[in-house]
């Protein structure tokens, strides 16, 4: 039966030279005198309906035969640091509905819960990519610890049935293991805010913080008391956090979130965050989205001034979509004024504003490294260093970021591209179009991946090649999206600068986020010479050399 079952699975994933137990059988010889057990972790197990606390009797041997699991670090990754102080990393919540859909529901869960205790004085945590890096793995807690530098982790599930919840969570010691608290959850949807303050309050009190009052307002504020509506927003933000055409699906959700509760914050500026990585990715035309991307940052910023995306938004709309440099640069500011440890606000200051705009590289490389520094486990961190080191013309650099990138999501579609744009920086050209045609196949041809190809064609004189993949695209042009930039550079590419210039005068009026890559990504050689390039480049406003 069950406790055969659960003795058997319990028994494959004890280390050698130990004994494991579970909890029902840690309660029953707890009282013994020559019996010491510690607590391990909660595993979920198959054909066991709920998550079991697994156990490890402790014995005169076992401390010197338990191996410590540390993963080797990775020659271009080294591991974090592990800090003096407090530091936690907030794990995403396992899934033990009977639904797999509600998967959005664990991971918004575990995610507000980081929210609450990121920017506490004195606590450092482990950014949300990162951390949930380790979704769904079996990682030692000790190699969590070494990987994301910190000394505790917070784990645990939600059971999500109807208007019901059962959410378990246990703070641990990854050190030792030792469970330095632990609390189970049966309550209604509309107690979930009370949950997470709970929550997050057990912790600091357990870690034994310090709260200013600041803190403590920050982990008690509620942005919503509408359940839909929160629930809503969470489905948006798990769509948004896996990127491609699902940014699509969140802007729905984000759009459906405001309909429910035009009071509530967090709404407006995921919104406004969708909207604007949308043109970044080109799946939809910047002058589509910019009024009402703004409007919800903005609106975000009236109904909670302490916000720190929208102001990031608002520092993409400037200087992306409306080339004010200097209001650009402040929005940026003011985002990493209210929360130093934002990667996303770092990384995009870093790339739009001081790579692409100013091309001032040691700033770039200063905020893309702050980036890293706060997500080490983040593969798009690497891929915007690697674009940041592709305009500095360091190309070995940038393509050993973006390995490490690919590293640690073999499928990342930025890193793909920044190796391919490395590699033909280094004129590995071999590589780079092995490189461009995998990101091809794995996208479903999507037009950044045959733009990138169709230029090393056309740096190797493949001009038969070259022309094909731009009758691709033209094609495609009139069923679907496809910005005026990559158009333009491909007809350039292809030897006819007029057209060239009349897609990038439709990119001027689309306000296509990629205009102000042009000058500082060195694939804009065929069009420099011409002197509509310079006009172009005035138009736009770019800064003087």
């Amino acid at each position: 039966g069950d406790a055969v079952n659960i003795a058997s699975r319990i028994q494959s994933i004890a280390q050698p030279g130990t004994i494991y137990i579970s909890e029902s059988t840690n309660h029953n010889v707890i009282n013994k005198h020559d019996i010491e057990s510690r607590f391990i972790k909660i595993e979920t197990l198959k054909n066991v309906k709920e998550p079991v606390k697994i156990y490890q009797v402790v014995t005169s041997t076992s401390e010197a035969l338990i191996p410590v699991a540390v993963a080797e670090p990775s020659s271009s990754r080294p591991p974090a640091d592990r800090p003096n102080g407090k530091s936690i990393a907030v794990l995403p919540f396992a899934n033990m509905s009977n639904d797999p859909e509600q998967e959005y529901f664990s991971d918004g869960m575990a995610e507000e819960i980081l929210n609450s205790l990121a920017g506490i004085k004195d606590l450092k945590v482990a950014g949300r990519t990162s951390a949930f890096q380790f979704k769904g793995k079996n990682t030692d807690l000790r190699e969590v610890g070494d990987k994301l530098g910190v000394n505790t982790v917070l784990e645990g599930s939600v059971r999500k049935q109807g208007n019901r919840l059962r959410i378990t969570a246990q703070l641990i010691n990854v050190a030792d293991g030792f469970h330095l608290w632990s609390e189970r959850y049966d309550r209604d949807m509309d107690d979930i805010f009370a949950i997470q303050d709970e929550i997050a309050m057990a912790i600091t009190e357990k870690l034994k913080l310090t709260l200013l009052d600041k803190d403590r307002e920050k982990i008690k504020k509620i942005h919503t008391q509408n359940a839909e509506a929160y629930d809503l927003y969470m489905k948006g933000r798990f769509y948004l956090a896996r990127r491609g055409r699902f940014i699509l699906t969140a802007i729905e959700y984000f759009e459906k979130c405001i309909a429910s509760d035009p009071e509530f914050s967090l709404g407006y500026a995921g919104l406004a965050d969708a909207s604007f990585i949308s043109s970044f990715y080109s799946l939809l035309p910047g002058n589509k989205v910019m009024d009402a991307a703004k409007q919800a940052a903005e609106t975000a910023i009236r109904l909670d001034p302490t916000l720190c995306e929208p102001y990031a938004s608002l520092g993409f709309y400037y200087t992306a979509l409306i080339w004010d440099w200097k209001k650009g640069k402040e929005c940026f500011e003011r985002s990493l004024q209210l929360n130093p440890d934002y990667a996303f606000g770092h990384y995009i200051f870093g790339l739009y504003y001081y790579t692409w705009v100013m091309e001032d590289f040691e700033n770039a490389e200063i905020h893309g490294k702050a980036a890293i520094k706060l997500e080490p486990l983040s593969s798009i961190t690497y891929a915007i260093f690697a674009l940041i080191e592709i305009a500095a013309q360091k190309y070995e650099e940038a393509l050993q970021a973006a390995n490490t990138g690919l590293e640690l999501d073999a499928s990342s579609f930025l890193c793909y591209r920044s190796r391919t744009l490395s590699l033909r920086g280094l004129k590995r050209y071999d590589e780079a179009i092995a490189s461009a045609e995998h990101l091809i196949a794995i996208t479903n041809r999507h037009p950044h991946a045959i733009c990138d190809l169709k230029e090393i064609y056309a740096d190797l004189g493949r001009a038969e090649e070259a022309r094909l993949l731009m009758a691709e695209l033209t094609q495609r042009s009139s069923n679907e999206f496809i910005d005026a930039v990559y158009m333009g550079l491909g007809s350039a590419y292809a030897g006819d600068l007029d057209m060239a210039f009349q897609y990038l005068d439709s990119a001027l009026v689309e306000k296509d986020p990629m205009l102000v890559t042009l000058r500082s990504m060195h694939y804009s050689l065929p069009l420099e010479a011409d002197p509509r390039y310079d006009q172009l480049m005035e138009k736009i406003g770019m800064p003087e050399r």
